[in-house]
């Protein structure tokens, strides 16, 4: 069974190399228009629908309340997985970008679009967090959605546990009056836990759910623990639920 799911792992990731070398030299047109936004992100979601069904992988999304996609927002979700990435880029209708780690420059399709639209941060230097949040900040007030992982990391355990809650995302957002839009990922982890793990993968369907919306104009900083405290707690019940 073991051999059967580190397969399916390498054919995922074949697939998911097949398909960007594919539309690549579009990608890299697209990478030097002011508008590469919307259009990067319509050919990842390409690439991630693609590879995805050939796997045998396919998302289910349940939205708690339609989603005004015309706003800008800070998008939390929950890490438990290297597909929690693709799931938010099927789940979310607007341009957008990530911030993650600088090690995922040297990955050959992530390392294109960290370049191209995502931030990169490394995670033990306070100035490069200070200036990856300063980037965010810029893309949120040209109406780019940043999505933040504020666990930072997929969890060593598994199966994975939801760990504590960075609050950087919820300064930047109280900061901007930007709302929260807190994403659930409710068993990516059962799917795929992590493409370089003895577990492997499998085909399977991964369940989504989007929270509605949290506002935030009406609160201060002193209020950024609190806040973040509750989009923990919000996906930690979801999460309890499943």
């Amino acid at each position: 069974m073991k051999i059967i799911k580190r397969i399916h792992t390498h054919f995922y990731r074949y697939s998911v190399a097949f398909f960007f070398l594919l539309v690549w030299p579009i990608l890299l047109f697209l990478s030097r228009k002011q508008s590469r936004y919307k259009y990067i992100n319509r050919f990842r979601r390409l690439i991630i629908l693609l590879s995805t069904i050939v796997s045998g992988i396919l998302f289910s999304i349940d939205y708690e309340e339609p989603i005004d996609w015309e706003r800008t927002y800070i998008i939390c979700g929950n890490h438990t997985s290297n597909l929690d990435v693709s799931a938010i880029c099927i789940a979310t209708k607007n341009n957008h970008c990530f911030i993650g780690k600088e090690e995922l420059l040297s990955n050959m399709v992530l390392g294109f679009f960290f370049r191209t639209i995502d931030i990169t941060v490394n995670r033990d230097s306070k100035i490069s967090s200070f200036r990856a949040f300063k980037t965010a900040a810029e893309r949120l007030k040209n109406g780019i959605s940043v999505v933040i992982f504020p666990e930072a990391t997929i969890p060593e355990e598994y199966p994975p546990t939801l760990y504590p809650f960075k609050n950087g995302a919820f300064r930047l957002a109280i900061e901007l009056k930007i709302p929260i839009l807190p994403v659930t990922s409710l068993n990516t982890w059962k799917i795929l836990w992590n493409t370089g793990s003895e577990y492997g993968s499998r085909p399977g369907i991964s369940d989504i759910f989007v929270h509605k919306p949290i506002e935030t104009a009406h609160l201060t900083l002193d209020d950024a623990d609190t806040l973040r405290d509750e989009v923990h707690e919000l996906i930690k019940k979801k999460l309890d639920k499943a």
